[in-house]
C-alpha cells in the first residue's frame, strides 16, 4: 500500500504489528526514446507491487539521484552525492523515528549505488533498524531472467522498455544498437558522453514483446517480495 494512501494515525496503527516500510529511489535522466522517469516509474511500481498482498506501506520514491554523466541531456537533473547522501540521511532519520524498525530501500538508478554503503554506515549508529538496498533490476533471478531473453541489454534499452514507461505516440528504432566497448576506459560526462553514445540506449535493441517483458516483471516483482518477507536478523 501507498503511504499516500494513509494518514498518520493509520501509520500509528501499523506500527504496533509491523515495523516495516520500503523506499524507492529513483532518477530524473535521459533513457533516450522513453521516459525521462523510467528510474522512478520502475522502482516505485515493483516496490508497490512486491509489497501490496503483505500490507507494507511504500514511501513516494525518491525521483532525483546522483547521474552527472548525462548533464547535457536537457531535463536530466543530477544531485550531488553529498546533497543525496544527505537525503538519505533524513529520510532514514526520519522512519526511524516514526518507528520503523525494517526498511528495504529498493533502487532503480545505477548512479544511486552510494547510498547503498551509506545505509551500511547508517545501521551502524542505529543498532536496532535493519536496512536492506536493493537494486531491483540488477537481483539474481531478475537478471538472469533479462539474460535468458537477451543478453544485449543496458540502460534504455529494451530493458527498460514497459508499457508504463513508454511515451504515447514515440516510435522506436527497430535495429539492435551495439556500442563500441570502454571497459577499463575513462568514465565519459556531459558532451563527451552525449557525443558517444548519441540517443542514450547504450546497447541493445530498444523494444522486445510485452510477453517477453511480463516475465521480467514478474521475477522482479516475485523477487522483490520476497526480500520484504525474509531475512531480516
Amino acid at each position: 500500500m501507498k503511504i499516500s494512501d494513509m494518514n498518520w494515525m493509520q501509520v500509528e496503527a501499523y506500527l504496533k504489528h509491523d515495523d516495516r516500510a520500503i523506499v524507492p529511489l529513483g532518477s530524473t535522466e535521459q533513457h533516450a526514446y522513453l521516459s525521462l522517469s523510467v528510474d522512478s516509474i520502475l522502482a516505485e511500481r515493483v516496490a508497490v507491487e512486491a509489497a501490496e498482498p503483505l500490507g507494507v506501506p511504500v514511501f513516494p520514491v525518491l525521483s532525483y539521484g546522483i547521474t552527472p554523466y548525462f548533464s547535457a541531456y536537457p531535463g536530466t537533473i543530477n544531485l550531488r552525492v553529498e546533497t543525496y547522501l544527505r537525503l538519505v540521511r533524513d529520510m532514514l532519520d526520519s522512519l526511524a523515528q516514526s518507528g520503523f524498525r525494517r526498511i528495504l530501500l529498493v533502487n532503480g538508478h545505477g548512479g544511486n549505488v552510494p547510498a547503498n554503503t551509506f545505509a551500511i554506515e547508517w545501521m551502524a549508529e542505529h543498532g536496532d533498524v535493519r536496512v536492506k538496498y536493493h537494486e531491483w533490476w540488477h537481483a539474481p533471478q531478475t537478471w538472469a531472467k533479462v539474460q535468458q531473453i537477451d543478453p544485449v541489454a543496458s540502460h534504455a534499452s529494451w530493458m527498460e522498455n514497459f508499457p508504463w514507461t513508454r511515451l504515447p505516440g514515440i516510435e522506436m528504432p527497430s535495429e539492435q544498437k551495439i556500442v563500441p566497448d570502454r571497459t577499463g576506459k575513462t568514465r565519459l560526462v556531459g558532451n563527451e558522453m552525449r557525443t558517444f553514445i548519441g540517443d542514450g540506449n547504450f546497447n541493445g535493441y530498444y523494444q522486445r514483446a510485452d510477453a517477453e517483458m511480463l516475465a521480467i516483471w514478474q521475477a522482479a516483482v516475485a523477487e522483490t517480495r520476497q526480500l520484504i518477507e525474509e531475512d531480516w536478523d
